[in-house]
């Protein structure tokens, strides 16, 4: 018997694989827990309608990465911090602060896709990688300034 899977069953495959089951294992387990649903032709051609449009989605969703990863290569962030005399900053900025000074100039990025490994301590240019989409990473320039008392 075969069927398409609606989740992921392990040992047997992802969502949206077609499987041969047996009739027993199909009809007991997985079509009563909607794990999965009957391979009939119109099952099947409702899958591929799917996959279409999920392709799709993924497509337009890759382009507007790479053109927001294009726009934010050119940025250059200014953040005022306090300082010491030395350089160093009281305190740190972190991904939180950079998800607030790209949310001022109009750019809504997650602070969980800002991959700073540790937070910047000091003064001056730090270059931040910006995780956008699977295979689309993007990188700003922060420049870190002290702030006049």
């Amino acid at each position: 018997m075969e069927v398409i899977l609606r989740e992921e069953v392990p040992n047997l495959g992802t969502v949206g694989d077609i499987v041969k089951v047996k009739p027993g294992y199909a009809r007991n387990y997985l079509l009563p827990r909607g794990l999965a649903a009957l391979a009939d032709s119109r099952n099947v051609h409702v899958l591929e309608h799917q996959k279409r449009l999920l392709a799709e989605k993924r497509d337009r969703d890759l382009k507007q990465a790479q053109s927001l990863a294009q726009k934010l290569g050119n940025l250059r962030l200014m953040i005022k911090a306090r300082a010491g005399e030395e350089g160093k900053l009281f305190g740190s900025v972190t991904n939180l602060d950079i998800e607030r000074a790209l949310r001022e100039i109009g750019f809504a990025i997650e602070r969980r896709r800002i991959r700073l490994d540790e937070h910047i301590k000091t003064l001056g240019e730090h270059v931040v990688p910006i995780h956008l989409s699977t295979g689309v990473d993007a990188q700003v320039t922060v420049v870190v300034e002290a702030e006049e008392a």
